[in-house]
């Protein structure tokens, strides 16, 4: 006996034959849909900031605003990438591809986080340049756009900020942003100290301080989709207490082929094999048990897992398994 839904759900039956949560997939339509026009108005104003930007720096001469525009250009394609991934995981599941696109924003946010190290490396090698040659800058056009970027990142945080806890892909989003308002704040502190004191290494500096803040996030959030990517255990799920919880059931005799991950932000996956005495399957305690173990799944921890898959074998059949299991 084998099941994949939490008794809780309510199953429609889909064109390929499936059933899902349909609660669920309205729910995950409509966080899409608010993700797109999140990250779609982000993307305007990041845009608008790098042109002005790029432009301004050219005039003044300042290694920290070229840094932040050059910064806000990857935020660019990485908003952009956030952005067709949210579309993309929204397509529907089919036969070829059960779980849809979905994880197409694990992707996005890995390929954001890698542009955001190689950023930081470009841009601190330059700083370095800039600390031993000091080269002139004019900071009254850098503070001016300091501010102004400042302003417009401000504005596209409070737009992120609601859905930066919906997937990893919004809170990639929402960690570039983040890094182009501390860019911004950098380059306003930097035109004011040259302004003051006349000592231009303070932008080579401020460069410095800005690939500090950026490339720990950009790591942290790396590894947060590669441990999506390569179908590790949830992060907060202990697998052995999960063993253990579920070898407490009452009638189950052993768990073995038992697998936890995540294939996107919120759809964690469970499976199992679980050996019961073999009247279990003659006296009808195999549906009580099949019962108990999806609630366990879905209340008992931390991370509540809703898409849990149940192989209910009898003591005999173990002879039957192959011997890696």
């Amino acid at each position: 006996m084998t099941s994949s839904q939490h008794p809780g759900a309510r199953a429609v039956p889909d064109p390929h034959g499936r059933g899902h949560s349909h609660g669920h997939a309205h729910t995950h339509d409509h966080t899409a849909g608010s993700s797109r026009r999140r990250l779609a108005i982000a993307l305007a104003l990041t845009s608008l900031v790098l042109v002005a930007e790029a432009i301004i720096s050219v005039f003044t001469g300042s290694l920290a605003l070229l840094a932040d525009a050059g910064h806000m250009l990857t935020d660019s394609a990485g908003l952009v990438m956030a952005l067709t991934a949210a579309h993309l995981s929204t397509r529907p599941a089919t036969d070829r591809s059960t779980w849809g696109l979905r994880r197409a924003e694990v992707l996005g946010a890995a390929l954001q986080a890698g542009m955001l190290g190689v950023v930081g490396v470009v841009v601190a090698v330059q700083a370095v340049r800039h600390l031993i040659t000091a080269p002139p800058v004019e900071a009254h056009g850098m503070a001016a756009m300091g501010v102004i970027g400042l302003v417009a990142n401000i504005v596209a945080l409070l737009v992120l900020a609601g859905g930066r806890g919906q997937s990893l892909n919004m809170r990639a989003a929402f960690l570039e942003v983040l890094g182009d308002a501390l860019g911004s704040v950098g380059v306003i502190v930097a035109a004011v100290v040259v302004a003051l004191t006349g000592w231009n290494r303070a932008d080579a500096v401020a460069s410095l301080v800005i690939v500090a803040l950026i490339v720990p996030r950009a790591a942290v959030l790396l590894r947060q989709a590669m441990r999506h990517l390569m179908d590790f255990t949830p992060e907060d799920l202990d697998l052995a207490q999960v063993r253990a919880h579920m070898s407490s059931v009452e009638h189950v005799e052993a768990v073995h082929d038992l697998h936890a991950w995540t294939v996107a932000s919120g759809l964690p996956v469970l499976t199992a094999h679980v050996v019961v005495r073999d009247e279990c399957l003659r006296d009808g305690h195999a549906a009580m048990i099949l019962d108990r173990l999806q609630e366990c799944a879905a209340e008992h921890f931390p991370v509540r897992i809703q898409h849990s898959t149940f192989q209910i074998e009898p003591v005999s059949h173990l002879e039957h398994e192959p011997a890696y299991c």
